[in-house]
């Protein structure tokens, strides 16, 4: 069963992240060709062995120095049905390309990442029907959250045979993918456009504004019983809660906002406007911080990261850090912020101290205030982590969570406590790259599915791409 692409509703006009170039635009063919012919294909290759959905990075490389576009991107995708966006967004340096051979010799590695994007584009653009899912066996799952885990397991479940229905509770799906990825790597009309064609891959429907909850009690919620009365199976691809704030005087009122939520309006929302935003810190050491503090650089934005260590110690990349650097954004080491000043009601600078300090303004007033000082900003973005998606994981009946807060699955099949209840990506992992979430959505679509037939009494058929 193939399907055309569905046509989600488009993303308004007027975004934010609309005035972003791309940062590593697709090649064209030329191009394409020269990088291509520049891989060694490698018989035991460490860029196979970096990339957590394994895909076979030699062949598909191969594929394009000899004009099999297609099956390059048979390739990919076979390997990892999110292969578009993890072309575009994954973090290539210290993954594939970070293990490629000619860093070894001091040369440049293969641009593994801008030849998946090409192979994948191009390929779809020519004919999206690379795939052709198994008979119907009457079997359905539901996922919980359109965001990348779901969306991947959806689309291996779908080929299958299996009904796939995926519940958002946003109005716009796709999760990180369409909401959180920086705009100067991926837009969220790209990642939409990608989604609808995960969507024509079988028998998937969307169903968006729905909430899945203990207890329905309102129009738009849905009982975590009820799932598992109308499906055989539920996967939760819940993602990250809410951004975590400060605790700090001042905190509370415009300008201060978290910075998962900023980067969602800045690329979702075109009411959103920074006028006014001269200044701008952002507190964070991570990689939501040092993407936030990029595209703010990249709108002209004079931007301060206030980190609560070193630089060495911070969990963010190096070439995240470096690419924000270069945009204009600068780094404030060992300090923490305790109090958002304010004039008028707007936030005018962060009080920051030395990191050794906080902990003393308890005490009377001496060092530790004098060696406080202000950073000036006219918008604050937080980005010291998120909370968890506990409230509708524990909603399952047999599903627990870690001291952590995050989903226990078995890491062989990604099933929870409950038998019928599997889960991958940020709620289980704690917030990884897209690829994790797409890795651990196959390692469950695959138990799902053989749970299913097993129960079923049907013995599991293999998997069933089109010949190349």
């Amino acid at each position: 069963m193939t399907r055309a692409p569905a046509r989600l509703s488009p993303l308004p006009s007027g975004r934010i992240e609309e005035r972003f170039e791309d940062k590593n635009p697709r090649y064209t063919e030329a191009e394409a060709l020269a990088e291509a012919n520049r891989c060694l294909y490698c018989v035991d290759a460490p860029c196979v062995k970096a990339c957590p959905t394994a895909i076979d990075v030699p062949t598909f490389i191969r594929k394009i120095a000899t004009g099999q576009v297609k099956g390059a991107a048979r390739t990919i995708l076979t390997a990892n049905l999110l292969g578009q966006s993890c072309g575009q967004a994954c973090p290539v340096e210290v993954l594939c390309a970070g293990d490629c051979v000619y860093n070894a010799w001091g040369r440049e590695p293969i641009a593994i990442g801008r030849l998946q994007r090409y192979a994948v584009e191009s390929a779809l653009a020519k004919g999206p029907a690379l795939f052709r899912a198994k008979p119907p066996t009457g079997r359905s799952v539901a996922l919980v959250g359109a965001g990348p885990a779901s969306i991947a397991a959806a689309g291996y479940l779908a080929l299958e045979g299996h009904r796939a229905v995926i519940y958002e509770r946003k109005a716009i799906p796709g999760g990180l993918n369409t909401l959180g990825i920086a705009p100067y790597k991926m837009k969220g009309h790209e990642a939409l456009r990608e989604l609808e064609w995960v969507l024509s891959l079988g028998d998937i429907e969307l169903r968006t504004g729905v909430s899945v909850v203990e207890q329905a009690t309102a129009p738009g919620e849905i009982a975590a019983r009820d799932l598992l009365a109308e499906h055989d199976a539920v996967f939760l691809g819940l993602g990250l809660g809410d951004d975590a704030r400060l605790g700090i005087p001042g905190e509370d009122g415009e300008g201060v906002v978290g910075a998962t939520a900023f980067i969602e309006r800045l690329k979702a929302d075109p009411r959103l406007g920074l006028t006014g935003v001269r200044r701008a810190a952002v507190v964070g050491g991570g990689n939501t911080a040092l993407d936030v503090a990029h595209e703010l650089a990249l709108l002209g934005v004079d931007v301060a990261i206030v980190y609560r260590r070193s630089e060495a110690e911070m969990s963010g990349y190096a070439h995240e850090l470096e690419g924000a650097r270069i945009a204009g954004a600068r780094l404030i080491e060992n300090r923490v912020p305790v109090e958002v000043v304010r004039e008028g009601g707007r936030p005018v600078a962060l009080r920051v101290a030395p990191a050794d300090a906080g902990a003393r303004r308890e005490a009377p007033q001496g060092a530790a205030q004098t060696a406080e000082e202000l950073v000036p900003a006219d918008l604050i973005a937080v980005a010291i982590g998120q909370s968890r998606a506990t409230r509708v994981a524990l909603a399952f009946e047999g599903v627990a969570l870690d001291a952590k807060g995050r989903v226990v699955v078995d890491p062989a099949t990604h099933r929870t406590g409950n038998p019928r209840v599997y889960s991958g990506g940020d709620c289980v992992n704690g917030g990884k790259e897209v690829v994790n979430a797409v890795a651990e959505a196959k390692i469950a679509a695959r138990a799902m599915h053989e749970a299913i037939m097993q129960r079923g009494g049907v013995a599991a058929p293999g998997p069933a791409p089109q010949g190349s």
